[in-house]
């Protein structure tokens, strides 16, 4: 079978409008995760129209949005692949494609976090879904600098951008929550 000579180009480009949706879809569905948890604190007779929201919220975006971005952003992939299946004997490639196993994995649990808010068996607190919801980022910052530099990927910068990324995230969610701590204080009270 004879591929056009601009296929690589449509792989490309698709596998990238496929990334992009991916994890769009990721971001926001761990964030409706958040919201869904926080629905606990409600009080009884808003919690069920809001769990019943966010379960329906939750539903749609993953299977009309996440999952076909990931069937996109995969099946653009094996393309590009056949094109040039020499980009699997690149260390950059199969540490990429480890990344995108460790993504897929991380796809699937949320499908199954998402069974358990809707079930109300879920032990996850809104703060450690807070931090759930950073782990994309990291693996897009990761994937995104191995693409751009390949062979030539730059360790040590790397490690110290990873690791600020990591601080910064963590210091962020708890001063959220210490700021969401306050404000309940201050509302509760008034």
């Amino acid at each position: 079978m004879t591929l056009p000579p601009d296929a690589y180009l449509w792989f490309k480009t698709l596998h990238i409008v496929g990334v992009v949706v991916w994890f769009a879809g990721l971001f926001y569905l761990v964030r409706l995760f958040i919201y869904h948890a926080e629905s606990d604190s409600m009080e009884e007779s808003l919690r069920k129209p809001f769990r019943d929201q966010y379960s329906l919220m939750e539903k749609r975006l993953a299977n009309i949005i996440t999952t076909p971005g990931l069937i996109l952003t995969v099946s653009m992939a094996a393309g590009l692949i056949y094109i040039q299946p020499s980009y699997l004997q690149q260390g950059w490639m199969q540490v990429k494609l480890s990344i995108v196993f460790l993504l897929l994995l991380y796809h699937f649990f949320c499908y199954r976090l998402m069974g358990q808010l809707e079930k109300g068996i879920s032990n996850w607190k809104p703060q450690q879904l807070r931090a759930l919801n950073e782990l994309p980022t990291i693996f897009l910052v990761l994937v995104v600098m191995l693409v751009v530099f390949k062979n030539q990927f730059p360790t040590s910068a790397a490690s110290w951008l990873i690791i600020i990324l990591i601080l910064f995230m963590a210091i962020t969610i708890q001063l959220y929550a210490r700021y969401r701590r306050l404000k309940s204080t201050k509302t509760g009270s008034a």
